[in-house]
């Protein structure tokens, strides 16, 4: 029993989950989320995205961690009846060493952009919806990996006709300027 305790302290060391007070004390993770378009029109895909903002000398688990005990991000997206949802597309994630790990892990650094469309069905009343979005990740430090964490943003969108102008905002993150 004493060897199982002594492989499991050297595999995780004390300090590898910060105690819950230390909760508080962890990276402020930006989570916010955006639209290709300023309103999405009735009958038509939309693009959409939650960005991780996550601070110089943190990291968050990648949604496919190769560490067996690592928390992996993932994010659910509630819509409203009829609002179809696609899979979100996660960004790849860096491989990188820590002195708590014998293995690389996958991690996101910097800015992650988790990628989905939202298609608005033909009949959908015109005004605002919105989706509500929950993130659940575990940010880390390069010795310390805090409690995991759900964060829950909403993400309002006006909705228009088929034939009313949209205009394309958010380029940095979605890319070029169409017009729509």
């Amino acid at each position: 029993m004493l060897s199982i305790l002594a492989a499991a302290l050297l595999l995780f060391p004390v300090n590898f989950y910060a105690n819950p007070t230390a909760n508080r004390a962890q990276a402020n993770i930006g989570i916010n989320g955006f639209f290709a378009s300023d309103k999405a029109q009735r009958g038509r895909t939309i693009q959409a995205a939650v960005v991780i903002d996550i601070p110089s000398g943190y990291h968050v688990n990648g949604n496919k961690p190769l560490g067996k005990y690592a928390i992996p991000t993932v994010l659910k997206i509630e819509a409203p009846g009829g609002v179809r949802v696609s899979p979100v597309n996660y960004p790849r994630a860096s491989l990188r060493s820590f002195p708590f790990s014998k293995e690389q892990l996958a991690v996101y650094e910097g800015r992650a952009v988790l990628r989905f469309n939202v298609t608005i069905p033909a009949n959908f009343d015109a005004g605002v919806t919105e989706l509500r979005a929950r993130l659940r990740y575990q940010s880390c430090t390069d010795d310390t990996c805090f409690q995991p964490e759900t964060r829950e943003i909403k993400m309002p969108i006006g909705v228009v006709g088929a034939n009313e102008s949209v205009k394309r905002i958010n380029g940095q993150i979605f890319g070029g300027r169409r017009k729509g």
